[in-house]
C-alpha cells in the first residue's frame, strides 16, 4: 500500500500545497464493523473499501481519507442481520450526519471532488442522504465545478469478472455476503486475515422476498454467511481487484476530468 495517498500520514502543510492546486479529490472509504463469519474478520468491508480507494487514488493522483469505519444496521436479507455478535452499527441519523459533516467540511477546506467508495451495502441511502443535505446548505446546486461521487464498489465488477469469479454461475448479489466475492479479495489483500481453513461449506441462504421485524434468526445460516465461500483463492480475487479498480480509475477520470498517472495498480 502507497501510504503517501493517506491523510493520515500527510503533515497540514503539505495536504495545503495539494489544496492549493484546486483541483484536490479526496476518496473516503465506508465500510462497517460486521460479521462476515468465522473465516473473515469483522473489518472486512471496512478493509476492502479501503484498498480499492487507495488503488485508484495512487493511479488518479488523488488523497484518501480516513475511513467511515462503522456502517448503518446490517439487514438480514444482506448481511446476515444486526441481531448477530460483533455487528456493531449506527442508526441512520448518524451516519448521515458523519457523511452531511465530511462532505461540510473537505469542500470548506478547499477540495473540488469528494468521492465516497462505499463497501457495505446497507449504508448506500444515508450516504446519498447526508451528501444531499451538505450540498443544500453550502448552495451548490447544478452546474456547480465541484462535486460529491458516491458508489459502491461491486457495482464495478464487470459480467466478464463474474463469469470467471463464478464459474457455475454467479448466485446473485442478495447473498453475496462473506462469499466467494470478498473472501477471494480479501486472499489477495490482506490474506493474513483469512481462515480459510474455518469455512463453513453450506447451502445459501432462503431468505423470503420480504423483510420481517423482528427477524427471525433462525432464517440466517449459522455461519452467519449468506452464501459459501467454498472456491474462493487469492487469483479470483487479484482478478477483481484489478478489473475494480481498473474501470474505477478510468470513469473517475472521465467524470472528474483527472488524468490518469498510468501507474500500475497497485497490490
Amino acid at each position: 500500500m502507497d501510504n503517501t495517498v493517506l491523510l493520515e500520514d500527510l503533515d497540514a502543510f503539505a495536504y495545503r500545497e495539494a489544496l492549493a492546486s484546486g483541483e484536490a479529490v479526496v476518496l473516503i472509504p465506508v465500510g462497517s464493523l460486521e460479521q462476515h463469519g468465522p473465516h473473515l474478520p469483522l473489518g472486512t468491508d471496512t478493509a476492502l473499501a479501503s484498498r480499492i480507494a487507495v488503488g485508484v487514488a495512487t493511479r488518479l493522483g488523488a488523497l484518501v481519507a480516513q475511513p467511515i469505519a462503522y456502517g448503518y444496521k446490517s439487514q438480514q436479507k444482506s448481511g446476515g442481520g444486526n441481531h448477530l455478535p460483533g455487528t456493531t452499527s449506527l442508526d441512520g441519523a448518524s451516519l448521515v450526519g458523519v457523511t452531511r459533516n465530511l462532505v461540510k467540511s473537505f469542500l470548506g477546506q478547499g477540495v473540488r471532488h469528494v468521492v465516497f467508495i462505499n463497501g457495505h451495502y446497507e449504508n448506500y441511502q444515508f450516504l446519498y442522504e447526508g451528501i444531499d443535505l451538505a450540498l443544500e446548505e453550502l448552495g451548490l446546486g447544478s452546474g456547480s465545478d465541484t462535486s460529491v461521487l458516491l458508489l459502491s464498489y461491486w457495482d464495478f465488477v464487470s459480467a466478464d469478472t463474474l463469469a470467471r469469479v463464478y464459474p457455475a454461475g454467479f448466485p446473485g448479489w442478495d447473498i453475496e455476503h462473506g462469499g466467494v466475492l470478498e473472501t477471494s479479495l480479501m486472499l489477495h489483500l490482506a490474506p493474513e486475515r483469512v481462515a480459510m481453513e474455518r469455512v463453513i461449506d453450506g447451502p445459501a441462504a432462503a431468505l423470503p422476498r420480504f423483510d420481517r421485524l423482528p427477524v427471525v434468526p433462525g432464517r440466517t445460516p449459522p455461519s452467519g454467511c449468506l452464501s459459501s465461500a467454498a472456491g474462493s483463492d487469492a487469483a479470483k480475487g487479484r482478478l477483481l481487484y484489478e478489473q475494480v479498480v481498473g474501470d474505477l480509475v478510468e470513469d473517475l477520470a472521465t467524470e472528474l476530468w483527472v488524468a490518469p498517472m498510468g501507474l500500475a495498480v497497485p497490490a
